[in-house]
């Protein structure tokens, strides 16, 4: 028996229309180009290059960035099943023999294709594993998720590009009932998706978001990624905060950070996983303690942890955040003395911070 290899018109279903494509295209680039904006600015507010500073208002502007990549990545993923429905008869035109500006464009179209589909793939799949905290891999996601990024947004330009009279096209020509059907489908099953999960950054939705992983819980009402028995931290007997800066140091016990004027202050925090929640902070604004001490202000801080051996063990407050007057060396939360997963004896809060930077246990400022 002869297997036949399918052509354009063997495919006569609504959604197999300029028209359609156009538009689902226009629906995913825009949710692309929004996961793709949100996650630049997470990378550079966790690994800013010497010429980027993240701002410290709104207070909630990582809240609200990342809670947007998240989403937008979520949106994506039905979008995309629905544009790779709508296109895929295409991929069996054969490609032509001549002239050879068209076997170029033909051949940048289908590579743009192939890249582009591996990428978004990559980009969605490993995504999803990293909202749910699984890492079945070896590479390091932060690194790999940034540069395939980079990898799926060249191949998107590329793709717009060759693809673009088309689209004009498909977006110049009205869709009638049954096309009008599907695109309806497509938009209700990425709203869908993004409203099962919304709730893990939007308050007001969790008790509608079926999906909204670690929005609520935990010790003092609050998520936790990682546990105080997982960092293998152990609060020695005698604790102290060092705080070092050039040609001198000062140590503070417990006891004494307690007994300096405290600020209260209600202020997110914001995971790279997408959920965030809102606390009640109490603690000494950094920018007051180095005061006390005749230390400093002003300048970047190095934060270090009791934990040792994990990747946020130590973390840098740029200066516009020391200096601000909401980061606090929080030693309450919600009421209560920090529990243990939480940082106890005392961690760093901060406005506008990703969650990991926020470090806990912390044992040593130094005044850069």
């Amino acid at each position: 028996m002869r297997v036949r290899i399918p052509r354009p018109e063997d495919f006569r279903a609504p959604a197999h229309t300029p028209a359609v494509t156009a538009r689902v295209g226009l629906w995913l680039g825009i949710a692309f180009g929004l996961c793709f904006l949100t996650g630049l600015a997470s990378h550079y507010a966790q690994h800013p290059p010497g010429w980027f500073t993240w701002p410290t208002r709104p207070v909630s502007l990582y809240r609200i960035t990342q809670g947007v990549h998240v989403l937008s990545g979520i949106a994506a993923i039905p979008l995309l099943l629905a544009k790779l429905w709508s296109v895929y008869p295409r991929l069996f035109i054969r490609p032509p023999r001549r002239p050879p500006s068209l076997v170029v464009t033909h051949a940048a179209e289908r590579l743009s294709i192939l890249v582009l589909l591996c990428a978004a793939f990559f980009e969605l799949s490993t995504g999803l594993f990293n909202v749910a905290q699984s890492y079945p891999w070896s590479f390091f996601f932060i690194e790999s998720h940034y540069a395939v990024g980079w990898i799926a947004v060249g191949a998107l330009a590329v793709h717009i590009a060759v693809k673009l009279p088309r689209a004009r096209t498909g977006l110049g020509t009205r869709p009638d009932g049954d096309r009008r059907a599907f695109l309806r489908t497509a938009w209700a099953a990425s709203a869908v998706a993004v409203l099962a999960t919304a709730g893990i950054t939007v308050p007001w939705l969790r008790r509608v978001s079926a999906l909204a992983w670690r929005s609520d819980g935990g010790p003092q009402g609050l998520p936790v990624n990682r546990t105080a028995a997982a960092a293998g931290v152990d609060v020695p007997e005698g604790w102290r905060l060092e705080i070092v800066w050039p040609g001198a140091r000062h140590a503070f016990t417990l006891a004494e950070l307690a007994a300096l004027p405290q600020h209260t202050a209600t202020l997110p925090i914001a995971c790279v996983e997408g959920w965030s929640a809102t606390a009640r902070w109490t603690g000494v604004p950094v920018r007051d303690l180095f005061a006390a001490v005749g230390a400093p202000t002003g300048r970047a801080v190095r934060v270090a942890s009791l934990e040792r051996a994990g990747l946020y063990a130590t973390s840098t407050l740029p200066a516009p955040h020391a200096a601000d007057p909401l980061t606090l060396l929080a030693l309450r939360v919600n009421g209560q003395v920090l529990d243990a997963d939480h940082g106890y004896p005392c961690r760093i809060i901060a406005p506008s911070r990703p969650g990991v930077l926020q470090t806990k246990w912390v044992t040593r400022l130094e005044i850069r």
